[in-house]
């Protein structure tokens, strides 16, 4: 039976999210999971050569993951191909796995979002999918055997390398660090039900650090770290004060028991960083930290990230790209090819990338810190400790070194994708001072940039940033101002219009509501 990827996508409603396809479980199904997985393979050794005889497999802790899992596993069988099978491990270590062994590698993975959704990662032996690969796989056609269920039924892996995969990506940092990196630093492990929850913990004890681990999960959290469920928010500060901790764990709001409470998303592939007091840093916050601590001398980052990076004044070249860590990464090898030695690039989720081998410490690293161009949460979390223990202050206090700059979001859900688009392409074609016209209560507009979607700078240096979401029908908000309260207000404000744009097309759509 031949499919054709792009009219999969039409018929199925799974279609590519960040680096892979991505949608309801329901929709999900063997035959389709088996289908893009093929197309990928297809792709893959269409544009670097079959050079490979293997292709890694990992799976996050969903329900639904170990069945979609077998069904790609079926398919790179299938190929031709030997499915190495690393079990439950992170993203960005099936990811180093294929990167170092020189093969695909694929994530069963629906990242944060809920458990009635999943999805599929893909990495080519050079790195994530970009979107020039996006469009490659959509336009393959693959036949999908009669007899698929009978394969299905039949498919066993060959080869397991869970062990050996979460070993290299421990390594990566034991070889690049002095020994004991970590000593002294009090870690609390909020696991929830992330896939790296284990590997996280063996690679902070082998650096050294105490750590404690908090709210294991045996059913799926949604935790994203960009947009902070309360209850995540909760906990950290619970744990901070001192309460609900492991016996022989002490301390209180006085004599905090931990110097951070860290986590992670689903896949582990975005770190959640709490301070000793259980105050979320943001990830583009975090960000800014860990490239100050690798001394990159290239930053890539959305343009939706925190203006605190121009502001800091710690770094020459800054390169801002649409929101995507494909677009990160395009930006990130261009910065390679220019010449710079330690580029590294981040997302306000607190997705970190790194594209160089980069040395940490010249007199006692062995090596470099291997480059890894795709989302790594330890790193982030490394850093930040690090330069924390280096300066002498606690966490919440870390922050203080950068120019204070809020940022805020939130989205619209249920946000028509069809009057989304209508209302961002009508704003994008629109003249600067109609812009104005139409925002004159915010202040006076001093510069739109249209990246991705409409971002606007005013007077006062608020920002205010509109934008349709990628793969949902939403429509996001970003706003950024000096302080709390003020940045609070902007985004009220903001919501309060997007929404009476969608209340008046609906009523010009449908008059009885009226």
């Amino acid at each position: 039976m031949e499919i054709q990827i792009n009219q999969l996508m039409t018929d199925s409603g799974v279609g590519f999210g960040t680096s892979g396809a991505r949608g309801l479980v329901a929709d999900m199904t063997d035959t389709v999971c088996f289908a893009y997985t093929l197309a990928f393979l297809q792709y893959t050794a269409q544009t670097c050569g079959k050079t490979f005889d293997r292709a890694a497999v990992a799976y996050d802790l969903r329900t639904s993951s170990p069945r979609i899992a077998q069904a790609v596993r079926t398919a790179v069988a299938h190929f031709g191909l030997t499915p190495v099978d690393c079990g439950t491990v992170p993203s960005p270590t099936v990811a180093l796995y294929g990167l170092t062994e020189k093969i695909p590698s694929i994530m069963v993975t629906g990242s944060h979002i809920p458990e009635d959704r999943n999805g599929i990662k893909f990495n080519l032996p050079t790195g994530e999918i970009l979107k020039k690969d996006e469009e490659g796989i959509r336009q393959q056609t693959v036949d999908v055997p009669d007899d698929f269920g009978k394969l299905l039924a039949a498919a066993h892996s060959e080869c397991a390398a869970r062990s050996e995969a979460e070993q290299l990506y421990i390594d990566r940092f034991v070889r690049a660090l002095p020994k004991n990196f970590l000593a002294g630093c009090r870690i609390g492990l909020y696991e929830h039900s992330a896939v790296g929850r284990d590997v996280l913990y063996n690679l902070y004890t082998t650096l050294g650090a105490a750590v404690t681990r908090l709210g294991r999960s045996g059913v799926f959290v949604a935790v994203d770290t960009e947009a902070v469920r309360d209850e995540d928010l909760s906990l950290a500060k619970n744990w901070a004060n001192g309460n609900d901790l492991p016996q022989g764990v002490r301390g209180d709001s006085e004599n905090p028991p931990f110097d951070a409470v860290l986590s992670t998303d689903g896949d582990s592939d975005r770190p959640l960083i709490f301070d000793e007091h259980g105050g979320w840093i943001r990830g583009d916050i975090a960000g800014i930290l860990t490239a100050r601590f690798l001394l990159a001398d290239c930053i890539v980052t959305p343009v939706s990230s925190n203006t605190a990076l121009e502001k800091s004044g710690w770094f020459k070249n800054i390169v801002r790209t649409k929101i995507g860590s494909p677009y990160v990464i395009e930006a990130m090898q261009s910065a390679v090819k220019q010449g710079f030695r330690r580029v590294a690039g981040y997302e306000a989720n607190g997705g970190f990338l790194t594209a160089n081998d980069i040395l940490l410490d010249e007199e006692e690293s062995r090596r470099p810190l291997d480059a890894l161009p795709t989302r790594d949460p330890a790193v982030v979390h490394i850093a930040v400790l690090s330069q924390a223990k280096a300066l002498g202050v606690p966490l919440s206090e870390i922050t203080g070194y950068l120019p204070r700059r809020i940022v805020m979001s939130d989205r619209l859900q249920n946000f028509p994708v069809e009057i989304s688009r209508q209302k961002m392409a009508e704003l994008l074609s629109e003249s600067e001072e109609r812009i104005q016209l139409i925002f004159a209560s915010f202040g006076e507009l001093q510069r739109i940039d249209r990246t991705d979607g409409l971002r606007m700078t005013f007077g006062d240096q608020d920002i205010i940033h509109i934008r349709p979401s990628g793969n949902a029908p939403e429509l996001r908000c970003y706003t950024e101002s000096d302080t709390k309260e003020r940045t609070a207000a902007l985004l009220y404000r903001t919501m309060t219009l997007l929404d009476s744009w969608r209340r008046r097309e609906q009523r010009n759509e449908y008059p009885y509501l009226q």
